[in-house]
């Protein structure tokens, strides 16, 4: 896989072995580590380099993967900021999952939802997907003010667990649907 989105401000491209030392850094802090399912604390770079392989591995896995895992690069500094996935794809089901994240101090500038609608746009636009299913811990209200501002609702809670800190939990799990999002895009464009 080879495919890189490009927005305004980013580029969404493969992890490379050269973003081992900025994707260490970015998750070896437990106060963004907290908010995510599968991220250990502290995050070494052994660590970065397992996600790395990993990452490289199911790109490489079939003709229709059932995941996308990009770096989330700032442009033009060409330094890494995030992540942001798109996986779980059932491509009968036309539905696919993931998540973000932004290293803690260039949060808070926009580049989140800036990712996350690129990701929601390669799922819906060019993989054909009708289905987005996300989710935040309990207590993330910044990660659910993003997602409703993009459209999502909230569908259901679970249980569940985080890695980083070993802490029970809520997820609040939530859906954007395809036409939901289409409307919401005409809509905007027709107020710009």
């Amino acid at each position: 896989m080879d495919i890189k989105i490009e927005t305004s401000s980013l580029t969404l491209r493969p992890w490379g072995e050269e973003d081992i030392e900025q994707l260490t850094l970015g998750l070896n802090d437990l106060e963004l580590a907290k908010w995510l399912a599968f991220v250990p604390h502290p995050y070494s770079t052994s660590h970065a380099k397992d996600w790395i392989k990993r990452c490289q591995e199911i790109s490489n896995a079939s003709i229709r993967p059932i995941a996308y895992e990009f770096a989330i690069e700032l442009r033009p500094e060409r330094t890494v900021i995030g992540g942001v996935s798109l996986n779980k794809i059932d491509w009968e089901a036309g539905t696919g999952g993931g998540g973000i994240w932004i290293a803690n101090h260039f949060q808070g500038c926009g580049y989140g939802r800036e990712a996350f609608e690129a990701k929601i746009r390669f799922a819906f636009c060019e993989l054909g997907l009708t289905k987005l299913v996300n989710g935040y811990f309990d207590g993330n209200e910044k990660s659910w003010a993003m997602q409703r501002k993009l459209g999502y609702r909230r569908v259901a809670e679970v249980a569940s667990r985080c890695m980083a800190d070993g802490r029970q939990t809520i997820e609040h799990v939530t859906t954007l649907l395809r036409s939901d999002w289409k409307d919401r895009e005409d809509y905007m464009s027709k107020r710009a």
